[in-house]
C-alpha cells in the first residue's frame, strides 16, 4: 500500500513554542530519559516504555498538588488492576479552580441564538462553593451520587465541580434523552440528589422538560432532593415533585467557603455510561487522579491549551467530550458551553460566528458537521477565524476529502486534529499534536502514554494491514471498575476477553509505516452518529413496544465517502404493513421514547432478524454484511438461527452499494 505525503506540516517556530516541546525540554533538563530536541516519535516511545518516568514527569510539569504524596508512580502494571500513584490524596475540583484569577473568564455560556454570558473565576468559585454547601446539607458526602439531567450550560459544570469537591460521584445525561432512558442510567447509581433544568434549546425550539423531570424524579426512589434549574424561563410548578425541590438560585447564590475534600488518587470522580448496545448501559467509573493526569496531558500537551486560550467543542452532556470540555479549566484556559443545534436552520454557521466573535483558539466538532458544512456550501471564512489554530474532530472517522475543505475554508495554517478515543478512558488513543505532521484521512500518531498496537486475528502486532486496536500497557484513566460489577467480570469481559492482559477497544485500524493510525470504524455494534454514541438497545426497546412491530434491528454503518448510514430494519406484526403511516409512528416513538438523535435514516421492512442460537441479535455481522464484508468472514452460518438471512442481508448491502455507485 502506497501512503501519501503529509497534507500538513507544522510551522517549525510554532512547534518549538508549543507546550509539548516545552515539556520535552523540561523533561530533558531533569534527566527524564528524553533529549531536549526529541521529535514526537521519540517522545512517544519514551512515554510508553518508561511509564513511571513519563507519568511522573506529567505530574511534576503540571505541578499537581497532593495533600499526601504518592509512594511511587505505578505500583502494579497488570491490566486490569494497575495501581497508579498509591498514597496520593488530592481533589479534581481544587485543580480545576486553582489557576483561575477572579477576573479570568472561566466559562463562556453560548447558545444557538448567538447570545451568551461570561462566568468569571470568582463567580465560578462562589457558585461551586454554594452548591457544594447545599449538597452537604442534603446529606451528600464521600461516595454518594449526584446526577444531572441538564443541557450543556455552566450549571452542569458547576454542579459537577461541587459534587467532586465533596468526594461525591457525578453523572449527567442530556435532556434530549427520555426520562425512562435517563432512569435506565441513573437508577443504577441510587443517587441522593438530582439536578435538572426546565428545558433546552434546539433548532429554534424551546423544549420543555419539566414533566420529564418530574417523571425522572419519580423513577429514582433514593432521591432526597431535586435542584431545579431555571434555564429557559419556564416556571416550575409548586407541586409534582415527590422529593424536596430546591431552586437553583437558592442553591447557588449563598455565600460559602469552598472546601475541597482530599480523596485517594483512585477515588471515584464520575460515572459515564456505555451506549447500552446489548442491554442496560454500563456505568464506567473513573477516578479523580486518573482523569486529572490524563486530561492535563491531552489538553495541555496535545491541544496546547493554557491561560489565555479558549476551547469551543460541540457536545452534549452525555457524551464523553463534555467531560473533556469541563476539564479545560485544569489548564487555566476558558471553556465554552453551547446549548442548541450545531447548525440551526436560521443560522447554520452559528458555531463559526461564535468562534470568531469570542476569539476561540481550539474549535471542536464531528466529521458529519464538517462534511455537512461542505455539502451545503457554508463558508466559515465569512467570519474572522484568525484566532483558531486547531480544529479538533472526533466521534467517527474523518474522510480524507474533508481535509482540503478545512484548509480552504478555515485556514491553511490550522492544525486539523482528527482524534480517536472513547468513553471508556474519557480521552483519546490517537490524534495529533503541535509537532506532528498530518496525513489526510489519518490520525497523526498514538497519543503520549498510549501503548497502541494493531493485532491480527492471531493476536500478533502488525503494521500496514487492517487489525484490532489494542492497548498493551495501562493508562491512568482506564476505568477503576464498572458500576455494580463487584468481581470485575463484566469489566474483564468487555476489554480483556480477547487478549488476556491486553485492552481490546473494538476499532478496526491500520498502523502505517510512518507511524500514523487509520481508523476504519467500529468492530462492535455501537452506534456513533454525528459524533454522539447511541445505544441500539434504547431504540429496540421503544420500537418493539409498538403492537404493529414484531421485531426490529438498528445498525450504524460507516461508508467509504465518510457518510454514516443508520437504517432500522423492522419485521411488522402479523397482518400489518410497514407503510408511511407506521414509519412515522415509529419515528415519533423513537423521538419521544429515546431522543431525536436516535431516529434512523431509513426504516426498511425485512422478513426476519437473524439471531445466534441463544437468541442474541446479530448486530455486528449484519453491519459488516451491509458494508460488503464477505459472508464467510462475518459469521459462522451454523451459529445462526436462520442461516438464509445471511445471504438476504448481504444482498441488501450489495443492492445499496449498487444504487450509490449508479447515483440513485
Amino acid at each position: 500500500m502506497k501512503y501519501p505525503d503529509p497534507f500538513f506540516t507544522p510551522d517549525p517556530e510554532a512547534a518549538a513554542a508549543s507546550r509539548i516541546m516545552d515539556f520535552t525540554r523540561w523533561a530533558a533538563a531533569r534527566h527524564r530519559g528524553v533529549a531536549a530536541d526529541a521529535d514526537y516519535a521519540v517522545l512517544h516511545h519514551w512515554s510508553v516504555t518508561d511509564l513511571e518516568g513519563f507519568w511522573g514527569a506529567v505530574w511534576e510539569y503540571f505541578d499537581i498538588e497532593a495533600e499526601t504524596p504518592y509512594e511511587q508512580v505505578l505500583a502494579e502494571e497488570t491490566m486490569p488492576g494497575a495501581r497508579w500513584f498509591p498514597g496520593a490524596t488530592l481533589n479534581y475540583t481544587h485543580h480545576a479552580l486553582r489557576n483561575l484569577t477572579d477576573d479570568d473568564v472561566a466559562i463562556l455560556a453560548l447558545d444557538e441564538t448567538g447570545s451568551g454570558y461570561e462566568v468569571t473565576g470568582q463567580r465560578l468559585r462562589a457558585h461551586v462553593a454554594a452548591v457544594a454547601a447545599t449538597l452537604r446539607e442534603l446529606g451528600v458526602g464521600r461516595g454518594d451520587r449526584v446526577v444531572g439531567y441538564l443541557p450543556n450550560t455552566p450549571h452542569a459544570i458547576v454542579a459537577f465541580l461541587a459534587t467532586a469537591s465533596l468526594g461525591a460521584v457525578w453523572s449527567v445525561c442530556g435532556q434530549d434523552y427520555a426520562p425512562q432512558a435517563a432512569a435506565g442510567r441513573f437508577a443504577q447509581l441510587e443517587p441522593t440528589v438530582l439536578i435538572a433544568a426546565d428545558g433546552y434549546l434546539f433548532n429554534g425550539t424551546t423544549h420543555d422538560r419539566r414533566d420529564a423531570t418530574a417523571e425522572l424524579t419519580g423513577s429514582l426512589p433514593t432521591l432526597k432532593a431535586t435542584v431545579l434549574v431555571d434555564h429557559v424561563g419556564l416556571p416550575w410548578p409548586d407541586t409534582g415533585h415527590p422529593t424536596l425541590a430546591i431552586p437553583w438560585e437558592d442553591a447557588s447564590t449563598r455565600t460559602e467557603e469552598l472546601i475541597c475534600t482530599p480523596v485517594p488518587f483512585d477515588h471515584p470522580l464520575w460515572v459515564v455510561f456505555s451506549s447500552g448496545t446489548t442491554g442496560l448501559p454500563k456505568g464506567i467509573v473513573h477516578g479523580h487522579g486518573g482523569v486529572l493526569v490524563e486530561h492535563l496531558k491531552t489538553l495541555g500537551l496535545h491541544s496546547d491549551l493554557g491561560p489565555g486560550d479558549r476551547l469551543l467543542w460541540y457536545t452534549t452532556t452525555h457524551w464523553m467530550m463534555w467531560n473533556l470540555v469541563a476539564s479545560t479549566l485544569l489548564t487555566g484556559a476558558t471553556t465554552c458551553t453551547y446549548d442548541g443545534s450545531p447548525a440551526p436552520f436560521a443560522r447554520p454557521d452559528i458555531l463559526w460566528e461564535l468562534a470568531a466573535r469570542h476569539r476561540v483558539t481550539v474549535f471542536g466538532t464531528s466529521p458529519q458537521y464538517l462534511l455537512g458544512m461542505a455539502k451545503f456550501g457554508i463558508d466559515p471564512t465569512a467570519h474572522d477565524l484568525s484566532s483558531v489554530r486547531v480544529v479538533g474532530c472526533t466521534g467517527s472517522t474523518l474522510p480524507a476529502s474533508a481535509y482540503p475543505w478545512v484548509r480552504d475554508h478555515v485556514g491553511g495554517d490550522v492544525l486539523l486534529a482528527s482524534i480517536s478515543g472513547g468513553t471508556d478512558v474519557v480521552s483519546g488513543f490517537a490524534g495529533s499534536a503541535p509537532t506532528t505532521p498530518v496525513w489526510a484521512g489519518e490520525l497523526s500518531a498514538p497519543h503520549l502514554g498510549v501503548a497502541l498496537a494493531a493485532y491480527d486475528e492471531t493476536g500478533l502486532p502488525v503494521t500496514g494491514q487492517l487489525a484490532e486496536l489494542v492497548i498493551t500497557r495501562p493508562m491512568p484513566s482506564m476505568p477503576l471498575h464498572f458500576w455494580n460489577d463487584p468481581d470485575g467480570t463484566r469489566y474483564q469481559d468487555a476489554y480483556f476477553s480477547s487478549y488476556p492482559g491486553v485492552w481490546r477497544h473494538g476499532d478496526w485500524i491500520t498502523l502505517t509505516p510512518h507511524g500514523s493510525v487509520i481508523v476504519h470504524g467500529r468492530s462492535d455494534s455501537t452506534l456513533n452518529r454525528n459524533g454522539v454514541r447511541l445505544g441500539s438497545a434504547d431504540i429496540h426497546d421503544v420500537v418493539e413496544r409498538l403492537p404493529e412491530v414484531a421485531e426490529a434491528l438498528v445498525i450504524g454503518a460507516e461508508e467509504p465517502d465518510g457518510g454514516y448510514w443508520m437504517p432500522l430494519f423492522v419485521v411488522p406484526a402479523t397482518g400489518t404493513t410497514l407503510d408511511e403511516s407506521l414509519r412515522e409512528k415509529i419515528r415519533n416513538a423513537i423521538r419521544t421514547g429515546a431522543s431525536p438523535r436516535h431516529v434512523p435514516d431509513e426504516i426498511l421492512e425485512v422478513p426476519a432478524i437473524p439471531h445466534t442460537r441463544t437468541g442474541k441479535k446479530l448486530e455486528v455481522p449484519v453491519k459488516r454484511l451491509l458494508q460488503g464484508a464477505p459472508a464467510a468472514q462475518v459469521v459462522n452460518r451454523a451459529t445462526v438461527d436462520a442461516p438464509e438471512l445471511v445471504d438476504y442481508y448481504a444482498r441488501l448491502g450489495a443492492e445499496r452499494r449498487g444504487r450509490r455507485i449508479g447515483g440513485a
